[in-house]
């Protein structure tokens, strides 16, 4: 980036975009030879556009930041977040999926499936459903999964969003975790409001993160969840009893172990019904240690997937970057 651009990264940043999504979506053609030309200086707009889903036409007359998808999109969990970092946000995922999207074949997505349908496919070559598994029958049901390791905005913000391009669908993660079961529970959401057909009418659904004090949930919230529970666990509400309230965490994770496999339900999800239940949730976080070998961010392993099932070929060199950015990929080659 030359300083001769400072003016457009500046009305970027001022839009609310931040600085990390502007730099990820910056080409890497950008000099200074770029800056002294007209269609250097076009393209580049025009660049930075279909990357952060803004109007090219706005930001080449008087360089105005424009979203595309301005208040298109329904959302979870508001709490006091503006109309321009709705605007962002929204803006944000839809171009990012349309990108995706353009490397996959075009598989119409495949919905309508109820939970324990989709369990029961899974269930006949896993021992349980849990976050790899869940990966897998998203793509094969033509569903791209990413979790996205750069945001529109300063402060993350998002948990997940579902956007839909006319027949087609993409689940974005946002949330983190060093084990697999809380975003395996929220990728089966997310698949909830799929098959449950909440994005009928919008294009893109996108989940906040929840304020933990705050209970309420709408009656689309509610219904994901149970598909999620009843996708997970086989039922929309899952009785999980320990024999005594006086337990370890390591205690937790060995009756985990042993259950979860005799019920055909993850350890981890296991743990995390009974901490739901029961509200001991540091309990149940502690325990996930003793079950797993390895604890590393979850999204590696999503995001490697994603990275063998696209056709990277049909991008151009610039999308592609930009997408191994987004998705941390860059770093791992």
């Amino acid at each position: 980036m030359v300083d001769k651009s400072h003016r457009l990264f500046k009305a970027l940043r001022e839009a609310g975009i931040s600085a990390e999504a502007i730099r990820s979506a910056w080409p890497s053609w950008w000099s200074e030879d770029a800056e002294s030309s007209r269609s250097g200086k076009t393209e580049l707009r025009f660049a930075l556009s279909r990357s952060l889903g803004l109007d090219p036409q706005a930001l080449l007359v008087g360089e105005r930041v424009e979203f595309i998808w301005d208040d298109d999109a329904r959302f979870k969990h508001l709490k006091t977040e503006t109309a321009a970092e709705r605007a962002a946000l929204t803006s944000f995922g839809i171009a990012f999926a349309r990108m995706l999207l353009r490397a996959f074949p075009e598989t119409p997505t495949q919905s309508g499936y109820s939970a324990l349908q989709l369990r029961s496919a899974i269930l006949q070559s896993n021992k349980f459903v849990d976050l790899r598994a869940l990966v897998a029958t998203s793509w094969a049901l033509g569903i791209p999964v990413a979790h996205l390791r750069i945001f529109p905005l300063r402060h993350k913000l998002m948990h997940a969003m579902v956007v839909t391009v006319e027949d087609r669908m993409v689940i974005l993660l946002g949330k983190d975790a060093e084990y697999p079961a809380p975003i395996a529970f929220t990728l089966a959401h997310e698949l909830g409001h799929i098959m449950l057909g909440h994005l009928k009418e919008v294009p893109a659904l996108v989940d906040l993160e929840q304020d933990p004090n705050r209970e309420e949930k709408d009656a689309e919230e509610k219904e994901a969840d149970e598909f999620a529970l009843e996708l997970l666990t086989g039922s929309t509400h899952p009785e999980i009893e320990a024999s005594t309230l006086n337990y370890s965490a390591q205690s937790l994770a060995e009756a985990a172990l042993k259950s979860g496999e005799a019920h055909q339900i993850e350890p981890g999800t296991l743990a995390l019904c009974l901490a739901y239940q029961t509200n001991t949730w540091p309990k149940a976080i502690a325990a996930l240690k003793f079950m797993y070998t390895d604890r590393k961010p979850v999204w590696k392993e999503i995001n490697l997937i994603l990275e063998s099932e696209i056709e990277w070929s049909l991008l151009p060199h610039e999308t592609q970057l930009y997408i191994r950015k987004a998705t941390g990929l860059l770093n791992e080659r």
